[in-house]
């Protein structure tokens, strides 16, 4: 029985993969602080769960004993934690390390995490230009994607086998941000009509966690050193997401599809991007990756997330609170509702 060691792996892409590696038939082990927050679904089918810190690098040394048939980083933000991951990578036969597409930049400097939104005029391929290594705040706009590179940097100079997987705009359930939540409110709150800006075409590639499992599968008996981008095998417009949504729950209600001359605040959703951002997956595809299913079929376990968390009172706190300034701006429901009765008078 082949085994896996996940670091980070009680949260969304941890929890994906390991549920993927489990019901393949795989021994799997998970890293995290805390074992009650170990997902039911994960222990019931047999994961293990290892305390750990991702910092601590003697703990790390000792869960992985006597090595692993494939390791998975969920959890490596900077250079200084990729340097940590390596001894482990000497001790397994695969290694994937999860970075981000945060880490493009198009030919004006442009990034996802930039004032200016990028237009990379085309399908990214992992030949794109990256951002320049740097170990400023990663938890900040600024250093997160710099950070991210200064890692990979690390890990592929290693010359060890470790794949660098790129998602972009990561969904399913366990999402820290949940962004499905954009139109799964707006059903639980039984609006008859969505607004969208740019009528409802701005596109950014979202990817599964189930479809990042997937390829770390896939990656796993192909060992090698590389990049992969990661997503999903559709890339929906905003008026995409918003039906697919809609669809799932049953909900019906009247789009409002609203102009560039409509005020800036109406109609936002985490994917109004005024350029497409798409990611070139043929890289994968080449190495027998299967994607586990588009964005509706994808995302349908995370919206059942979301509707069951604020049907039993959030007690597990999940869902964005009323003031999370992420989400609190795509609910302008009075300035909605004045520009409607405005234009319908």
């Amino acid at each position: 029985m082949p085994h896996a060691l996940i670091l980070g792996g009680t949260g969304m892409i941890g929890r994906a993969t390991a549920l993927r590696l489990l019901t393949a038939g795989w021994q799997v082990d998970v890293t995290g602080r805390d074992p009650a927050h170990l997902p039911p679904e994960l222990a019931a089918a047999g994961a293990r769960f290892r305390r750990a810190d991702r910092a601590d690098a003697a703990r790390l040394r000792t869960v992985i004993g006597d090595g692993t048939d494939l390791l998975v980083d969920c959890i490596c933000y900077t250079a200084a934690d990729a340097r940590l991951l390596l001894p482990l990578a000497r001790e397994s036969g695969s290694t994937v390390l999860i970075s981000s597409k945060a880490v493009y930049v198009d030919e004006h400097g442009n990034h996802s995490n930039s004032a200016a939104p990028p237009d990379y005029g085309g399908p990214v391929h992992e030949t794109q230009a990256t951002l320049a290594p740097s170990d400023i705040d990663y938890r900040s706009p600024e250093g997160y994607g710099p950070n991210k590179v200064a890692a990979e940097h690390v890990a592929l100079d290693s010359g060890l086998p470790i794949s660098v997987l790129r998602p972009s705009r990561v969904h399913g359930v366990g999402a820290a941000r949940p962004r499905a939540w954009a139109f799964v409110k707006r059903v639980i709150d039984l609006r008859a009509d969505v607004l969208l800006a740019r009528r409802g075409t701005g596109i950014v590639q979202p990817t599964a966690a189930a479809n990042i499992a997937a390829l770390i599968e896939t990656v796993a008996h192909r060992p090698g050193a590389r990049i992969l981008n990661s997503a999903d095998p559709d890339a929906p417009t905003a008026l995409d997401i918003s039906r697919a949504v809609a669809r799932h729950l049953g909900h019906a209600w009247t789009e409002v599809l609203l102009d560039d001359d409509a005020d800036e605040n109406l109609g936002r959703t985490p994917w109004d991007a005024p350029h497409p951002v798409v990611l070139d997956m043929s890289a994968a595809r080449q190495l027998g990756y299967r994607p586990a299913g588009d964005y509706a079929a994808t995302v349908a376990a995370e919206i059942d997330w979301l509707v069951e968390a604020a049907r039993t009172g959030d007690r597990a706190g999940i869902l964005p609170a009323a003031d999370d300034p992420y989400f609190s701006r795509l609910f302008p429901y009075a300035a909605e509702d004045a520009y409607l009765a405005a234009h319908r008078a």
